[in-house]
């Protein structure tokens, strides 16, 4: 793994959170950092921008490489990923940079609650979802002055026509920069555009469920029920008095189901996803009535629940992501699997549902000693395994 970024005679040491569980190929930056630090080092955009009073804005930093880069300049970070999160903070503690000069916020904060004075200059890594940086986008118009400068990075393949058309609509005339290392830069002017109402969350409604969905602009399959959780909304387990984790909840349709059909059932809903969390809690709210027999955390799979050291739950359900910010891996689901085992009391059962061409069931065998085979199509398996009995 190729840990060390280096430009302009300095050199940071970068990994990608949690380092235990990355692919040695994978690297914590990519050319879209490297081109955004250059620009901006070699037109000496950040002059005026020195403090709170003057701050600087970080978007979907995926790992830190700008955060820390930009470090001294006390900049205001901003990502709905908890693990993005993480390894900003790892990696200013990595370099020896001061954290208090980061603001942390996540997608659903109020920036008006985090910033004084109008930000000049804002940095953007263009996330996967375009809906996400649309609400991005219009969080960003209440703390925006005249001629503040946006300039936001990506790779070639996801610089399209649908993200310069969301500059242009949200903060102004808008233009690109030539590729380079597969990198495309974008600049945009504020130009006072001012959008006063937002058109997320979502409400979703699927006959499969007695119950709208409100969804947040970063939740997985926002518009609609993903095929995935279809299934194993078909094969849930009886939860009676039991004590479940909904793993990976996104909007926590099968958390909230789990509480829908067994009454006395208590769900607690994780993800890494701050608005994917907020959205299960609001579907919670408005199906369930409260959240008496729900708890919310956000993590990095089971990592703060394992802080407390809880290894008292039933069952953990989950629906696994195969991918890491634009990065397809199957690590994710493996940490899940991993940190389930330690939360499930003995006896416990985790039931998972996943694509049949992914190796789930061999990951499965080798953590559990097994596992069993509850439905399956042609394209999705719902796979369960039990913790064993000492």
């Amino acid at each position: 793994m190729n840990t060390h970024f280096t430009a302009f005679e300095r050199s940071l040491h970068l990994e990608r959170y949690p380092a235990k569980y990355q692919h040695v190929s994978l690297q914590a930056w990519d050319g879209a950092d490297e081109y955004i630090i250059e620009h901006v080092e070699n037109c000496s955009l950040l002059a005026e921008t020195s403090n709170k009073d003057t701050p600087l804005i970080i978007i979907n930093d995926d790992f830190g490489a700008l955060t820390c880069w930009f470090n001294h300049k006390q900049p205001v970070f901003i990502s709905d990923s908890w693990i993005s999160h993480k390894s900003v903070m790892t990696n200013l503690m990595i370099n020896g940079l001061e954290a208090g000069n980061v603001e942390f916020c996540h997608a659903l904060t109020d920036l008006n609650d985090v910033i004084e004075n109008k930000a000049k200059v804002v940095l953007i890594k263009i996330p996967r979802s375009l809906a996400l940086l649309e609400q991005q986008l219009i969080t960003l118009q209440s703390v925006l002055d005249e001629n503040s400068t946006v300039i936001a990075a990506g790779k070639v393949k996801i610089v399209q026509n649908s993200v310069l058309k969301l500059f242009e609509k949200y903060i102004g005339i808008t233009t690109t920069s030539l590729a380079k290392k597969k990198a495309r830069l974008i600049f945009s002017t504020y130009t006072g555009i001012n959008t006063e109402t937002s058109p997320y969350p979502t409400i979703v409604s699927d006959p499969l469920i007695p119950f709208t969905l409100s969804n947040h602009a970063n939740v997985f399959c926002r518009e609609h029920l993903d095929i995935g959780a279809r299934i194993l909304l078909k094969n849930l387990p009886n939860a009676m008095n039991k004590q479940v984790i909904d793993l990976g909840c996104g909007n926590g349709v099968i958390g909230v189901s789990i509480l829908d059909q067994s009454k006395d059932a208590h769900v607690t809903f994780v993800d890494e996803s701050f608005m994917a969390v907020e959205s299960a809690r609001q579907n919670v709210i408005n199906h369930i009535g409260s959240e008496d027999r729900a708890t919310f955390i956000v993590s990095n799979c089971l990592e703060e629940l394992l802080k407390i050291g809880s290894s008292n739950y039933d069952i953990v359900l989950c629906n696994p992501p195969f991918h890491q910010q634009n990065t397809i891996t199957d690590h994710v689901a493996y940490q899940m699997f991993t940190d389930a085992k330690k939360v499930l009391k003995q006896g416990g059962e985790l039931r998972i549902v996943g694509n049949r061409h992914l190796d789930y069931p061999i990951k499965l065998k080798k953590l559990f000693g097994g596992y069993e085979v509850i439905d399956s199509n042609k394209k999705f398996s719902i796979l369960s395994t039990y913790k064993a009995r000492q």
